[in-house]
């Protein structure tokens, strides 16, 4: 392309702080895809907000120092967002959560003015601007990260306005996914699998072009509405798996946005990703 693609991440952020290693690092969904989008090569901005403290100061300069336009981050009376973390056996296991003043985040009509010059929005299920994805949808595409939290009432009330939908499917989120699925009144399949590509099927026919679950060391399975995709994992060192779902949203959407179909774009998240878990931290 002659021209750079332009991201829009919006929503939380946060400092993952390890209380094992006394070592913090600044993070957060929407801000990891933005600093990964431009690792890849395209142009990104921050739409959030941070606290007038310490951390709030350590997360504006960090983004800026990877190149991430942050001038439409807010700076609010109060904390910055922290995510206790701790490693287990290469893993990051995730602690209390201090949402500080992302309670208080909303977007302003200059935010979404200056989103909309963008050409793709992203943001995911802290986010908080579910309310504003109506707007937002109408002028760009929308990627929306829901995480593994298929109850969430959010995922009802975003999923007609998103492009680009995003599931983590893990261990820890097979029990909401059965509640999920039943409330859903979809057929009972033979295994988690098949209810899997069920339920995907069904939330693609409320509104996204395209639906991918990712599902940790067994890759990643995409839907479109006419053909189903799988790919695998880039085999790597793992070292730190913060960032990694983020990496392969960032890997797919930089693919996409730039031509690629929906495999090959699938195979850009998982080596995105590769990159990701070979160091400590996200980023």
């Amino acid at each position: 392309m002659d021209r750079k693609i332009r991201v829009a991440a919006i929503g939380d952020n946060c400092i993952d702080y390890y209380d094992s290693l006394n070592e913090s690092y600044p993070g957060g969904n929407p801000v990891n895809v933005a600093v990964y989008i431009k690792r890849l090569g395209g142009e990104s901005s921050y739409t959030g907000a941070v606290g007038n403290d310490s951390f709030g100061k350590i997360m504006i300069s960090a983004i800026q120092n990877k190149g991430v336009d942050t001038s439409h981050i807010q700076v609010l009376d109060g904390k910055t967002a922290v995510t206790h973390v701790d490693i287990v056996d290469g893993d990051r296991v995730f602690g209390k959560y201090e949402e500080g003043v992302l309670a208080d985040f909303k977007l302003r009509e200059q935010d979404i003015s200056f989103i909309k010059k963008h050409d793709l929005a992203v943001t995911g299920i802290w986010g908080m601007i579910e309310d504003e994805l109506p707007l937002i949808s109408k002028e760009i595409p929308v990627a929306f990260d829901f995480a593994n939290k298929f109850a969430n009432p959010i995922v009802e009330k975003a999923i007609p306005y998103v492009t680009y939908a995003f599931f983590s499917f893990d261990e820890e989120s097979r029990n909401e996914f059965r509640q999920k699925y039943h409330s859903m009144g979809l057929k009972e399949k033979e295994n988690c699998t098949e209810q899997l590509k069920e339920f995907m099927k069904a939330m693609q026919q409320k509104g996204p072009k395209v639906i991918i679950a990712t599902l940790g060391k067994n890759g990643s399975i995409g839907y479109d509405g006419n053909s189903w995709y799988r790919f695998g994992i880039i085999e790597c060192k793992v070292v730190d798996t913060m960032g990694a779902g983020d990496s392969f949203i960032a890997g797919f959407l930089y693919g996409i946005l730039n031509g690629l179909n929906v495999q090959d774009s699938m195979e850009a998240g998982a080596q995105n990703s590769a990159v990701t878990i070979g160091y400590q931290g996200a980023w």
